[in-house]
């Protein structure tokens, strides 16, 4: 259980002076040891601190590296809103299997491969109109935050976001989607809905995706939210971690984390962090993506704006 590392967290982020730096002293004490990078990022809107957590495994490159990106806009709306907001929820189970994770390592159970975790940490993000339910924006552009969490170190990405302004997922939880990859919707992973019905208790959920949700951002096409948004900037196979509820809700409303879903989500991403790095856990199957390929060609324009008009 990752309950307690969540509830610890969760009283950090829920300020409207919450930090990075925050958060690299509260993960510090657990691991004095630990590779954490804080900095502030600017953009259009205001700032951010980026925070990025390396966990290295035991063997090094010779084992796959996981990247768990917790996406978000903001943790707060101030001062429109007063209070850790819906959307934060994403950054906070990110962050909450960071602390596990370097938990484990303290006490000797060191996973295989490396795992790096990032996400944002912004108590006072602007929100913006969407239907069914606002949005939260952000202080920095999408493809600013892809610059810094996305990189070729990594194997494969989970990408965990609040997913609950929707009226397609209509169940508190969790749930994924099919793996994406560099332009293709590939089939759901047997292996993450194995560890995702071990980790619930219950029979796995997977949430539809349009080519449209796979697109960057700011080409005027509908996106369900940013779930998806590294798969725009990486080669490595990306699979989306929702958050979700049975209502409609907004990512900027307050009271509307629920503690239950955000420690499943955490330790969803604890443990497929140990099977992917153990070489136990594969995204996509290899063999039928070459095929496709070569049948169909490269869909990596899906990749960019592409062309206007």
């Amino acid at each position: 259980m990752v309950l307690k590392q969540m509830l610890e967290l969760f009283d950090i982020l829920d300020s409207p002076n919450a930090s990075g730096a925050q958060v690299e002293q509260y993960l510090l004490s657990i691991d004095p040891q630990a590779e954490i990078y804080v900095y502030p990022l600017q953009g259009p809107r205001g700032s951010t601190d980026m925070i990025k957590v390396r966990i290295p495994g035991s063997r090094g490159e010779d084992a796959p590296t996981l990247g768990i990106l917790g996406r978000l806009g903001g943790l707060g709306a101030r001062p429109e809103r007063i209070g850790f907001v819906s959307d934060g929820d994403g950054a906070l189970a990110a962050l909450t299997a960071a602390a596990k994770l370097l938990d484990m390592k303290v006490k000797g159970d060191v996973l295989p491969g490396d795992v790096i975790i990032s996400t944002h940490i912004c108590p006072d993000a602007p929100v913006r109109p969407h239907h069914p339910v606002p949005f939260m924006d952000s202080p920095v552009e999408t493809a600013q935050v892809n610059r810094e969490e996305v990189s070729d170190a990594l194997d494969a990405i989970l990408s965990v976001d609040t997913t609950k302004g929707n009226r397609l997922i209509n169940g508190n939880g969790i749930a994924i989607s099919p793996t994406v990859k560099e332009g293709y919707i590939l089939p759901v992973s047997d292996d993450l809905l194995d560890i995702m019905q071990i980790t619930t208790g219950r029979l796995p959920r997977v949430f539809a995706l349009s080519t449209y949700d796979i697109t960057p951002y700011g080409n005027e096409l509908y996106h369900l939210n940013s779930i998806l948004q590294p798969s725009t900037a990486s080669a490595a196979p990306v699979v989306g971690v929702a958050i979700t509820t049975e209502t409609a809700v907004p990512g900027c409303a307050t009271g509307a984390s629920h503690y239950a879903d955000v420690e499943e989500a955490a330790r969803f991403l604890v443990e497929t962090a140990k099977a992917f790095t153990a070489g136990q856990c594969s995204f996509y199957d290899e063999d039928m993506y070459r095929q496709a390929q070569k049948r169909y060609g490269s869909m990596t324009q899906i990749q960019t704006m592409g062309q206007e008009g």
